[in-house]
């Protein structure tokens, strides 16, 4: 490596290194306001390492809000969604990575097409539709679309099915006798086990980070998401000048997510390496 190749590459650590500073700046300011008290919140210069430190607000938070039913609402969402749409995306994609069938590129083209439309667009409608239903103020409009799968994961999972499955096993699998469905449950499944671990975080983040969906569907107290509970925390628990409250709040929320990709985030490099997607 030449002088000139060392000072680019220098220069572009830094860069990130700077970027990566302002990034995270956000995070580390949540982290330690968590652990502060009211009054040395916006202490000048900025304590980032509490002073005095204390769990406290993490304690009145959870004593205030009803952080343990928003929790278990999104469980339930999580485990449904994610349970029976995973396994759903996982037989469509293989049955177009696999099969041949009249107009299979046709109709997964015009599945593509259905990521163009913005949810925006299909808000009023749905609404329309699951108030007729009197499924509004339940869980059920953010749950059952959910259980046909999602045409994002399923375009990965077919990615992922045709470079890494072998025709041969297929093959094979039909000449001992087995149906379509146990060559795909024994064959197919245990072979992409990396895609839906990598799915299934990108999926548990996505859902439990969800804001929107449940903001329109769901207005009972007892029936709201760990997230609608975190941003009316000012409004209905605590008082709007509690900044730490609300980050103990914010950190709570925070932590099945990070425990969930940080288990699954050799899945999802290894699935990206399989199916060639960048």
């Amino acid at each position: 490596m030449n002088r000139n190749e060392r000072s680019t590459n220098i220069m572009a650590y830094v860069i990130l290194l700077l970027g990566s500073f302002v990034m995270l700046a956000p995070f580390a300011w949540t982290v330690s306001t968590a652990f502060k008290t009211q009054e040395h919140v916006f202490d000048l210069p900025p304590k980032w390492i509490p002073d005095p430190f204390t769990w406290n607000n993490f304690v009145a938070v959870w004593n205030k809000a009803p952080l343990l039913t928003g929790f278990m609402n999104s469980a339930i969402i999580v485990v449904c969604v994610l349970g029976v749409g995973l396994f759903v995306s996982a037989m469509a994609a293989y049955a177009f990575s696999k099969f041949d069938f009249p107009y299979k590129e046709t109709i997964f083209l015009c599945l593509l097409a259905t990521m163009m439309i913005p949810y925006s667009v299909v808000m009023i409608p749905q609404f329309i539709g699951f108030s007729y239903l009197n499924w509004v103020d339940t869980l059920l409009p953010l749950i059952v679309p959910g259980l046909f799968g999602h045409i994002v994961t399923i375009f990965f999972f077919k990615q992922f099915m045709q470079g890494g499955i072998p025709s041969d096993l297929i093959d094979a699998a039909k000449i001992d006798g087995a149906s379509y469905f146990r060559t795909f449950a024994s064959v197919a499944l245990p072979i992409v086990k990396p895609a839906i671990a990598a799915q299934a975080a990108l999926g548990f983040m996505g859902i439990w980070n969800d804001f929107l969906g449940p903001v329109i569907y769901l207005h009972s107290k007892e029936k709201q998401t760990i997230q609608v509970i975190i941003a009316s925390l000012q409004a209905n628990y605590i008082s709007q000048a509690n900044y730490p409250n609300m980050m103990a709040a914010s950190l709570i929320a925070l932590v099945p997510v990070v425990l969930v990709f940080f288990f699954c985030q050799r899945y999802f490099i290894e699935s990206l390496s399989i199916s060639g997607l960048k």
